[in-house]
């Protein structure tokens, strides 16, 4: 009896061994995950723009194809600048012509202020001239009476003060005359400023016609040729900004805690993964759209499906992490990727 109990509890043993090992794994496995979350709900993700025209016309040169990469001002494609080379030329002639034209006008408007002047002095003299009759015919009007002048001086004296003041008012209205007629050239030189502003313009859209690439990117969705009509505003294809590649991981709300922006990471792509990936948290999300009731946020929000709708699971909300140094074979928009943080290691909040 003996013998068999001792039997059964050496049997016992390695049981318990297995169990104990086991709980401790677990533990450990647990303490891990919260000590380095890991996620493989993530994707690749890199800023795009669409490429847009801003004026009108065939295009009449593309020199690049779909998917290829471009360095930042190499040529994407040329509208056809003939009609805007054109716009620019008749706008430099209209300000050609309307500087000579201001010329002459200015030639004739200093004749006109140089007779109104010439006019402005005889009018002085007249004035001068009409008050010395007037004094001379005042002074002589008491000597009548004595007998010191004649009656044929004063009647002298009176007529040569109304001729004067004749001449005085035919000076003035004179001067009038050559003031109104001195007109400036005000008029051009405001239609001069709308013609700078045609030739402005016109040298601009002849800028916009030729389209050149803001950063190094990679085009895709190309779907046109050469011979196409480019509408203003209207894409043509996408460019992809290659110079900073980002893995968007969605992470549960419980393991966010310690993670800020520069927290390290490392990810690896489902499509490679023998390789990995450094990089450091840029950004977290501050609001996902949900289907709770009652709650409405904006439309914009990132949607993350919950996975049951029969118990209450922890919200996943978007980490975005900037990769230090991206392969560029590998690296594409919406690749399925794998992300591993690491809260409490390197300087968190230092990178950006």
């Amino acid at each position: 009896m003996a013998t068999t109990a001792s039997k059964t509890s050496k049997r016992k043993w390695p049981a318990i061994v297995l169990v104990v090992v086991t709980l401790l794994l677990l533990v450990y496995v647990i303490r891990l995950w919260d000590r380095a979350p890991r996620t493989d709900d993530a994707y690749v993700y890199a800023d795009t723009i669409d490429v847009v025209p801003e004026v009108n016309g065939r295009i009449v040169e593309l020199p690049v194809h779909d998917n290829q990469a471009v360095k930042q001002g190499d040529l994407l494609f040329r509208i056809d600048p003939r009609p805007y080379q054109d716009a620019l030329t008749r706008g430099k002639a209209s300000l050609v012509a309307l500087d000579r034209q201001i010329e002459l006008t200015q030639r004739t408007v200093n004749a006109q202020q140089y007779n109104a002047q010439s006019v402005r002095a005889a009018v002085e003299r007249a004035r001068a001239a009409a008050s010395q009759a007037s004094d001379t015919l005042h002074r002589m009007e008491p000597l009548l009476s004595h007998g010191y002048v004649s009656a044929e001086d004063v009647d002298r004296a009176r007529t040569a003060q109304r001729a004067t003041q004749a001449e005085l008012n035919a000076a003035q209205l004179q001067a009038q005359q050559a003031a109104a007629a001195v007109s400036g050239v005000d008029a051009l030189v405001a239609q001069r400023a709308v013609v700078m502003a045609e030739i402005a313009t016109a040298e601009l859209n002849l800028e916009y016609a030729t389209v050149r690439a803001p950063f190094d990117g990679r085009i895709v969705s190309l779907k046109t040729s050469t011979g196409q009509f480019a509408t203003a505003l209207k894409p043509v294809f996408t460019l992809i900004d290659t110079r900073h590649w980002y893995v968007v991981a969605n992470f549960r709300e419980t393991e966010l805690k310690g993670v800020r922006t520069g927290t390290p990471a490392t990810v690896y792509l489902m499509s490679d993964t023998g390789q990995r990936f450094q990089g450091a948290v840029d950004s977290i999300s501050y609001g996902i759209a949900s289907d709770e009731a009652g709650l409405a946020l904006p439309g914009g929000l990132p949607r993350i499906q919950r996975t049951l709708n029969w118990v209450h699971v922890s919200q996943r909300f978007p980490v975005k992490i900037r990769i230090d140094n991206p392969n560029p074979e590998l690296f594409r928009v919406g690749t399925s990727a794998v992300a591993v943080l690491e809260p409490g290691h390197g300087n968190d909040g230092e990178r950006h």
